[in-house]
């Protein structure tokens, strides 16, 4: 143990201790037996912040005996310093990325994804590496031969397109006849747009419009429903072949009209097979019947198909099928919220010349009808009477004359009593009833009586 000298010692940095100025009150720094006051611990330098920094050390002379700048540094006492940010820390020293860096960036370069700053680092590379500026050369080429993302949807004309090709090196020994080929086109489009389709989506409410008389009607189905109204409908084909009836087994003896052969087909097929089940029998006949009449020759084309009041030769009822399978399709397009092309320009002609040759006849029945006004006077079988000229513009258009007073009379230009004028697809969109009469977008001239009975005719070429 320390003796009682030792207490005697004086910490300089006592504020207590004998050096104290005279007149400072010391709190009672002496003891009464003399001794001095032994000092409470003090607080230590850590706990008022950091320590100050280090004094840098002295310069040292080399060994070869040459002078040490000022600064104690190799560098001349005026060099820039480069090895700070500007704030007095240490920071890295600058430089280029390594060549294996910039070499892994040349794809994304190519692509114009790199940052601005890689951007330029990539490109003050190249102007030195001939192997990376070749490298980037094939890369740029490369992504010229990208395209930007199409939709996963084939173009509607593809199978058109890919069979013209085909014929065109080597014709088909049993080709498709002229007639026929618009519903094989619209057949195998509506079955395209079918293929990808879940069962809640074959359940889908489809309205399907056309026209009665002078007032448009509506009906509520299914998609389903829709493609059992085609297949009802192209069973009267079929019949007319002398194929099998779909509707044979379901409810003999079949209806002959198209509504009534659709209400029976509903009927037979509701409730007992999945709504998917229509597809596959509905796209064999469709098969059945194109390969029916590709084989029978052009003789078949005059075959008289029963539509219940009326007929039609085969070559006009393949292009009514074809025509409302097209319609038909749209209807589900729209149902499903999916968008639908219209058919190939030269199908889209052959469809405006059925409803356009088809015009006279429904004028004689709306007249016996009722529904229009008598001829303005009467007209030989043959001899010619009123005309309207109807001009369809767009694809498929053209011109003809509507005879106006009689079915078996020809029109001519020279007794055009009126003018109308109205493009492709709203002239088929009238035809198909979707359009009323009175809001048809078309260019009028001429008589008002005339213009308004064949625009009502037209409407009236709809059906169930």
């Amino acid at each position: 143990m320390n003796g009682p000298e030792e207490w005697d010692h004086h910490d300089p940095e006592d504020p207590l201790g004998p050096d104290v100025p005279p007149g400072r009150d010391t709190g009672g720094a002496d003891r009464p037996d003399g001794r001095p006051r032994i000092p409470s611990p003090r607080s230590a330098a850590e706990d008022d912040g950091p320590l100050p920094d280090a004094p840098p050390a002295a310069p040292q002379s080399p060994a070869d005996g040459t002078d040490t700048p000022a600064n104690g540094t190799d560098t001349p006492a005026n060099a820039v310093d480069t090895t700070t940010d500007g704030t007095g820390e240490p920071g890295p020293v600058p430089g280029p990325p390594p060549h294996r860096v910039l070499k892994s960036l040349l794809g994304a370069w190519a692509l114009a994804a790199c940052s601005a700053e890689e951007t330029a680092a990539v490109e003050e590379h190249l102007t030195d590496c001939a192997a990376c500026a070749d490298e980037a050369l094939r890369l740029r080429e490369a992504v010229g031969l990208l395209r930007p993302a199409a939709p996963l949807d084939l173009d509607p004309l593809l199978r058109s397109r890919v069979l013209e090709g085909c014929l065109g090196r080597r014709p088909a020994r049993i080709p498709v006849p002229d007639w026929a080929a618009p519903y094989d086109a619209e057949a195998a489009k509506l079955d395209a747009l079918l293929s990808d389709m879940g069962e809640a989506e074959w359940r889908a409410p489809v309205r399907l419009r056309w026209f009665e008389g002078d007032r448009p009607a509506e009906r509520r189905t299914t998609v389903a429903g829709v493609l059992g109204h085609l297949m009802a409908v192209d069973g009267l084909v079929a019949t007319a072949l002398g194929l099998g009836d779909p509707l044979g087994a379901a409810a003999p003896p079949a209806p002959a009209g198209p509504t009534a052969r659709t209400e029976a087909c509903w009927q037979a097929v509701t409730g007992e097979r999945a709504p998917f089940a229509t597809r596959s029998p509905w796209r064999d006949q469709s098969h059945t019947l194109i390969r029916t009449v590709s084989f029978a020759g052009r003789g078949v084309a005059e075959l008289a198909v029963p539509y219940g009041d009326f007929r039609l030769p085969l070559r006009d009822s393949f292009l009514d099928r074809a025509f409302e399978c097209w319609v038909h399709a749209g209807d589900i397009a729209d149902a499903v919220d999916y968008p639908y092309e219209p058919p190939a320009p030269g199908h889209l002609g052959l469809l405006v010349d059925l409803a356009a040759r088809l015009l006279p006849g429904v004028l004689a029945a709306r007249r016996r009808a009722g529904l229009a006004s008598p001829p303005r006077r009467l007209v030989a079988a043959g001899a010619p009477g009123r005309t309207l000229h109807l001009e369809i513009e767009g694809c498929g258009g053209g011109h003809w004359y509507i005879a106006l007073d009689s079915p078996a009379a020809l029109g001519t230009p020279d007794r055009t009593v009126a003018h109308i004028a109205l493009d492709s697809f709203e002239f088929c969109q009238l035809a198909a009833g979707h359009v009323p009469p009175e809001e048809a977008v078309a260019g009028q001239h001429g008589e008002p009586e005339a213009i308004r009975e064949v625009l009502f005719a037209t409407a009236s070429l709809s059906r169930l």
